[in-house]
């Protein structure tokens, strides 16, 4: 049994079914012991069991008639439990299937919905009331037949109620349960169930927990969420996995540090090896060290020939020599656990103790800089990707042939080693999955400070913008490798601007950090605008809807 808080097994809530008196409306509304009192029911047999045990039909239907009076009455002084409403809609707005599980009659359910402020009965999707033709709760009958209405294996519904019944319900049914514990009749003690909550508002965690996600990285609040439950002990780990910590950093020996970095690599398979290796190698550069063993796990499709396997390999140890890396080993298999080819590096670096650059170290005042400009890397997958269709919207051969070419400027070591060197460096984070919006985000989030930008001074190169007009999707959340932000000290940032640019390198100023805190201000002229958040990457929405 778990008490307030999330469930701790592996789960998938696919629909939610609701006892309704007790669970959202306030429990107080019935008093059953009055109605007992009228029936002559004893305490310990609940009152629809005691009038189906009466024999006389006549006195059977009177029975069932005082019980209706009583609950239309209960039912027009009811009120909503407190975050009904919104649990409610939130379930809506996910599009998860919703029901009632009740032991009311349908009437008196109609009634209590009346003084609901914005949620009727067309808020769910099932209603099984002690009208329909199954035995009431606990029997698990009524969840059955919600379950088959809404085609939902029972496995994957989430029964909430106040009372034992809907509990013992559900675990009959075979679906979790959550009891909602404001019911002082309930002896929790030797109740099973998979959680207990104080009010329903507890419920939103679970249920986002429990919902299917959408394509890309795992959102931030949800990996935070569960590295908070993970403890970093070792007392020569630097830098730990955090929102916006791209490497691990262990203290090694006095002077050297040894960075630590992996990332998978899912899509454009015509260069799956040079994304490969600068996508590992920028995030260790980003902390001052310079990349150096890269260990990769191969998954190819059933299908896959020997050739096209050299092929990858060879692009691997190709690109990994050019920028000074070493592939030293990994492994290479044959699954059918993708229909793609999967690359997965993990790279290792170094640096001088003195000269680890931790995002921790941002301060208020820094200057925030950007190389070249945003969404570098998606400009290239969509050209390299998705070329028929760029010339069939009138894109010349030249055109995607250089959108194309953004391949060859990826990589971010170049600029990250000339302002390391230059100095006075706090923080720096290369732009990759969400496109800059999520990666300033992310720097907030690992910096523990909040950071203005300026809008008018974010690059995009005029291929980009094209490209993102084109499909009507944003450059600010397009995966963009090959963009570094750098923070740094105003006393040293027209240095590092004039040796990034001295490089060949495209580089700007758009913001500054600001106080101790987590968020982004975005100024768009005079005036204060809303920094834009993708919950996806543009690119995996693209993809999403490509023909």
């Amino acid at each position: 049994m778990n008490e307030g808080a999330i469930l701790n097994k592996p789960y998938r809530i696919s629909a939610v079914l609701f006892d309704f008196d007790g669970t959202l409306t306030k429990p107080d509304a019935l008093d059953f012991s009055v109605i007992k009192e009228i029936l002559g029911c004893p305490d310990e047999i609940p009152a629809l069991e005691f009038i189906e045990s009466i024999s006389d039909a006549q006195k059977k239907a009177e029975a069932f008639n005082e019980l209706n009076r009583f609950e239309s009455r209960a039912a027009a002084n009811s009120e909503p439990n407190p975050g009904a409403e919104n649990l409610i809609r939130t379930v809506h707005s996910k599009g998860i299937p919703m029901g009632l599980v009740t032991r009311n009659s349908m009437d008196s359910v109609k009634v209590s919905l009346k003084n609901f402020n914005s949620i009727g009965l067309d808020y769910f999707d099932v209603v099984i009331t002690r009208d329909d033709p199954v035995k009431p709760k606990p029997s698990p009958a009524g969840i059955l037949l919600a379950a088959r209405k809404l085609n939902v294996d029972p496995g994957q519904i989430l029964m909430v109620g106040d009372y034992v019944f809907d509990i013992d319900a559900g675990r009959s049914a075979g679906t979790l349960t959550a009891l909602l514990d404001v019911n002082p009749r309930v002896d929790k003690r030797h109740l099973e169930c998979d959680i207990i909550i104080s009010c329903l508002a507890d419920l939103e965690p679970v249920l986002h927990m429990g919902s299917p996600l959408p394509q890309g990285k795992l959102p931030n609040k949800m990996l935070e969420q569960i590295l908070n439950g993970f403890s970093f002990e070792d007392p020569a780990l630097l830098i730990s996995a955090g929102v916006g910590e791209d490497i691990a950093a262990a203290d090694i020996s006095r002077e050297e540090v040894l960075v630590l970095k992996s990332d998978p690599i899912t899509f454009a398979t015509d260069a799956i090896g040079h994304y490969a290796v600068l996508v590992n190698a920028n995030d260790i550069t980003t902390c001052g060290a310079d990349p150096r063993w890269l260990l990769t796990t191969l998954l190819f499709p059933c299908g896959s020939t020997g050739s096209e396997i050299q092929h990858i390999m060879h692009g691997l140890n190709h690109i990994a020599l050019k920028y000074g890396v070493t592939l030293c080993g990994g492994h290479t298999e044959i699954t059918d656990a993708v229909t793609r080819p999967v690359v997965v590096g993990s790279l290792a670096g170094t640096v001088r103790k003195d000269l680890l650059i931790d995002k921790k170290s941002m301060k208020t005042g820094d200057c925030l800089l950007i190389t070249k400009s945003v969404a570098v890397e998606g400009t290239a997958i969509i050209a390299r990707e998705m070329e028929s269709k760029l010339l069939s919207l009138g894109f010349s051969d030249a055109e995607v042939c250089s959108c194309k070419q953004f391949l060859d400027h990826i990589s971010i070591m170049e600029e990250a080693r000339i302002a390391r060197d230059i100095g006075g460096v706090t923080a720096m984070h290369d732009v990759t999955e969400g496109g800059l919006a999520t990666a300033v985000t992310e720097l907030s989030l690992a910096g523990n400070h909040r950071i203005r930008i300026d809008m008018n001074c974010i690059p995009i190169f005029p291929q980009t913008q094209r490209i993102c007009d084109a499909f009507n999707i944003s450059p600010l959340g397009l995966i963009g490798s090959g963009s570094l932000l750098v923070c740094c000290s105003p006393d040293t940032k027209d240095d590092i601007l004039t040796g990034i640019r001295k490089a060949g390198i495209h580089a700007a100023c758009i913001g500054e950090i600001l106080e101790k805190g987590e968020g982004v201000v975005a100024i768009h002229g005079r005036k204060q605008t809303a920094w834009p958040k993708f919950n996806v990457d543009e690119l995996a929405r693209l993809f999403k809807k490509k023909p």
